[in-house]
């Protein structure tokens, strides 16, 4: 496949993405504020627009392109898997990080060649990310190849939060009616075990909690065996885990506090203790919550 044409595969299918995802609304934007969003030629929107028309996911209804309706998988085209594509993993690691070690602050401009360089990457890597990224509102496309980190507000985090309760506590509902030989039972022990090994060092290695907090949400909403509450994870990983606003100075006393929440929870879970696990995760969900706007306020 020439390079040209696998470039317009992809984008139709990011475009294809956005649609399914709500990410963008009826009518479209301009053709040159989609090559603006996408970095990418005006005569490759062109392209994409009439591949759409033609699927009859489009109409042009005087100067506009509508949505006229939903597309499925099977108007999606095949790409080439190339080197961009296998660096994804690796940019976004290096990009969490300079979020976490605060190399990157709300209302940061950069280019997607400066941070291509920084990482050892290839820019093609760093503006598909960039652009899932983008999805979450948390970075802006100023123009093309140069972005912002946004600032959230409360009522953001607020937002969040209500969903975040709402597909956990439905997880976990799931997770006590799993059947009793479904390996995520010996998992939560293992997670518990975990959990108290890195009590014992949490003074000195308080920062190491991130990960496990990943695997205690992640081995909860897996319970529900739905993909769209695992794309929620990755919104709540940005967030919680790397909380790049957040007021880090109390950090070590809010990491202490979240291990013994989640001991109390995977103690409830294990035990077979429903309410109890449900009415220890809704504390430890506000907890969390007041901590964020305690941290903002701030």
């Amino acid at each position: 496949m020439a390079r040209t044409q696998n470039l317009r595969h992809k984008v139709i299918n990011q475009f294809i993405d956005a649609i399914r995802h709500q990410h963008i609304s009826s009518p479209l934007p301009s053709q040159s504020l989609l090559a603006d969003m996408y970095n990418v030629s005006r005569t490759t929107i062109r392209h994409v627009l009439n591949y759409l028309t033609k699927k009859e996911i489009l109409a042009c209804v005087g100067n506009d392109y509508v949505l006229i309706r939903e597309p499925n998988d099977d108007d999606l085209l095949d790409t080439i898997i190339d080197l961009p594509d296998i660096q994804l993993d690796e940019f976004e690691s290096f990009f969490y990080k300079m979020i976490q070690r605060r190399e990157l602050q709300p209302g940061d401009k950069f280019t997607e060649l400066q941070l291509a360089h920084r990482a050892n990457v290839s820019p093609v890597a760093v503006r598909e990310f960039l652009l899932r990224f983008s999805r979450y509102n948390l970075i802006e496309n100023i123009r093309r190849g140069l972005w912002s980190l946004k600032k959230f507000e409360q009522n953001y985090a607020e937002k969040l939060f209500e969903l975040r309760e709402l597909l956990e506590t439905h997880a976990l509902t799931r997770f006590m009616n799993l059947p009793k030989e479904d390996k995520r039972w010996v998992q939560a022990k293992e997670l518990l075990y975990q959990h108290r090994e890195l009590r014992e060092t949490v003074v000195d290695n308080y920062r190491t909690f991130s990960e496990l907090d990943r695997k205690f949400h992640s081995l909860l909403l897996s319970a529900a065996d739905n993909p769209f509450f695992e794309q929620s994870l990755d919104m709540v990983t940005i967030i919680f885990h790397f909380h790049y606003q957040w007021d880090d100075s109390d950090l070590r006393q809010r990491n202490i506090l979240a291990i013994e929440e989640h001991m109390t929870i995977l103690s409830a879970i294990v035990s077979h203790c429903d309410l109890q696990a449900a009415n220890e995760l809704r504390n430890h969900l506000n907890t969390a919550k007041q901590s964020m706007i305690r941290s903002l306020n701030r």
